[in-house]
């Protein structure tokens, strides 16, 4: 099924291969050809559809399949995109287009066979990103996995759901089953094993492999799940009224017509996909993302999430696999840039940073919780410079926190006993310090940051390369055994959770094992608030 140790000399586009030693794959489509990494630890496979993108009023469908060829595929396209708004991702040369499911496959220069898989699906709050916009090639340096990366369709393009046969929803999850199904069928043309598969991501791309592995599609697909900041529960991670949704983009976009469904699909089938994308959907005050995954309604096609996953989690309604679950300590640096305007925002109109996925039957129930959030995170201060930790602490757990400490316990009750929690909190000595305070932590995703690539890592810190060498020991570990550390390692051993969100690795240049619940007293606020007041995700319902 292999050819290899052809020199081919070839121009393509953006990608200058200069007589690089190649290796011929047949996969089922035809023959793809890729060629030998620079430092020589591997070879890369960019490019390769694994699916067709339906295009005109078809465009929110599920993926249709892939083409097929003869002659080998140059399989070098390094910068395919789906269409986005895209305005943090500095790649001059990407190329945004409708056509854009994906893959690329990063194998290690060796001549071993059934290797384990990796199948990295990107964040980007489901509004943007591609599947190299985080690369393994260091990760490709231990030559013991073979890594997958892919774009899936998103924004509207991937999660507008309306309920009907033409826009049932969850597009781009669908295009990740598409995927997951495309590897199961060809990995093993590369020498990878389709029956050791293990999915990750983090931020939406971990709320994805969460979201996927609560699926009934999930079958046979892969074996193990590395979820980093982003729980299935998460106010972000599930629309909770998507046909609203649907609506307030609409007007937004100059159509009036909203409450005439047929009318309103027509509006999204028939706008240009660049006017689509124009209006950010991220980055907002109640935590949530406008177009998500959702609950899809029966329309007599496959569907990826039949039931919010807190209830399927809660029923034990599920395949349960083993899980590499966490977070980082203070995920909420990340809007730090959000500080000087929403500080002013919070003191003025809290209800405003509410989460989403609350509701109240009354006024007086709604300022009864923001009392108590607001001492429990400033006490009877207004928010300002002098409380700036409590903001940072109020965004991670509305966002992240609380929903992995809740899906860990729902997972737990469950039956679940392969859940390995962890939480990241390495801090590099150049890093920053949070403003107007002399305390530092690791922020949303860090811990990808280490597991992937961040360029050439010469240059990095003693401290961080040593940071980067554990963590991808363990997470490779995982990848292989399903456990993130063996009986005969150096570190602490690592049980998974046997009680609540205990016990946990804290994860830093020194890691330690903490044998009490991940998050105690914050957790008991927010779980005590939803408990009373969760507004639950609700199918589209024309």
């Amino acid at each position: 099924m292999l050819r290899q140790g052809l020199v081919v000399c070839i121009y393509a586009t953006i990608v200058l291969v200069k007589c690089q030693e190649s290796r011929i794959v047949n996969i089922h489509q035809g023959p793809v050809r890729g060629y030998k990494s620079q430092d020589g630890n591997y070879f890369g496979f960019f490019g390769i559809p694994f699916a067709t993108a339906p295009k005109g009023v078809h465009r929110f469908k599920a993926p249709l399949p892939p083409p097929s060829w003869k002659e080998p595929l140059e399989a070098v396209n390094l910068n395919v995109a789906c269409p986005q708004n895209d305005r943090d991702i500095q790649n001059i040369y990407l190329k945004r287009q409708e056509d854009c499911l994906i893959a690329n496959i990063y194998v290690p220069e060796s001549n071993v066979s059934n290797l384990p898989v990796y199948v990295s699906v990107h964040g980007g709050a489901f509004q943007y990103g591609y599947g190299e916009i985080k690369t393994p090639v260091n990760l490709m340096k231990s030559r013991e996995i073979i890594v997958v990366s892919f774009n899936y369709r998103v924004g509207a393009l991937g999660m507008l759901c309306l309920g009907t046969e033409d826009v049932p929803g969850n597009a781009g999850l669908k295009d990740q089953i598409a995927l997951l199904r495309w590897v199961q069928k060809n990995i093993a043309a590369f020498g990878g094993n389709p029956h050791e598969v293990t999915i990750g991501g983090c931020s939406a791309g971990g709320s994805s492999v969460d979201i996927l592995s609560a699926s009934k599609l999930i079958k046979g697909l892969f074996n193990k799940v590395i979820t980093q900041s982003g729980p299935n529960t998460a106010s972000y991670s599930v629309q909770v009224d998507p046909i609203s949704n649907a609506k307030m983009i609409a007007r937004q976009l100059n159509f009036e017509n909203v409450d005439d469904l047929e009318a309103l699909e027509h509006f999204y089938k028939t706008t240009p996909l660049s006017v689509l994308s124009s209006i950010p959907l991220s980055n907002r005050t109640d935590s949530s993302v406008i177009f998500a995954p959702c609950v899809e309604r029966d329309v007599g096609q496959e569907m990826v999430l039949h039931d919010y996953p807190a209830r399927i989690l809660a029923k034990g309604d599920y395949f349960k696999l083993p899980m590499l679950y966490g977070m980082t300590n203070m995920e909420g640096i990340y809007r730090l840039p959000f500080f000087e305007k929403w500080k002013d925002l919070m003191n003025q109109n809290f209800t405003l940073f509410l989460p989403d996925n609350l509701f109240f039957e009354n006024e007086k129930d709604k300022a009864e919780v923001i009392r108590k959030l607001k001492y429990f995170y400033f006490g009877d201060d207004p928010v300002s410079e002098k409380n700036i930790m409590g903001y940072v602490k109020y965004i991670s757990d509305v966002m992240f926190s609380y929903g992995t400490a809740l899906t860990v316990r729902l997972h737990n009750e469950a039956g679940n006993e392969e859940v390995y929690l962890y939480e990241y909190s390495f801090v590099d000595k150049d890093q920053d310090y949070i403003p107007y305070t002399e305390l530092r932590g690791a922020t949303h995703c860090s811990q990808n940051a280490a597991f992937m690539d961040l360029g050439d890592e010469n240059d990095l810190s003693e401290e961080y390369k040593q940071m980067k060498s554990i963590l991808r020991k363990m997470w490779l570990n995982f990848i292989k055994t399903g456990k993130p550390v063996p009986e005969n390692s150096s570190y602490p051993q690592w049980p998974p959770v046997s009680s609540g969100a205990s016990p946990y690795m804290s994860l830093n240049t020194t890691p330690r094992l903490i044998k009490k619940d991940l998050l105690k007293d914050r957790f008991k606020l927010w779980d005590d608030i939803y408990k009373k007041h969760f507004r639950h995700p609700i199918p589209p319902t024309p």
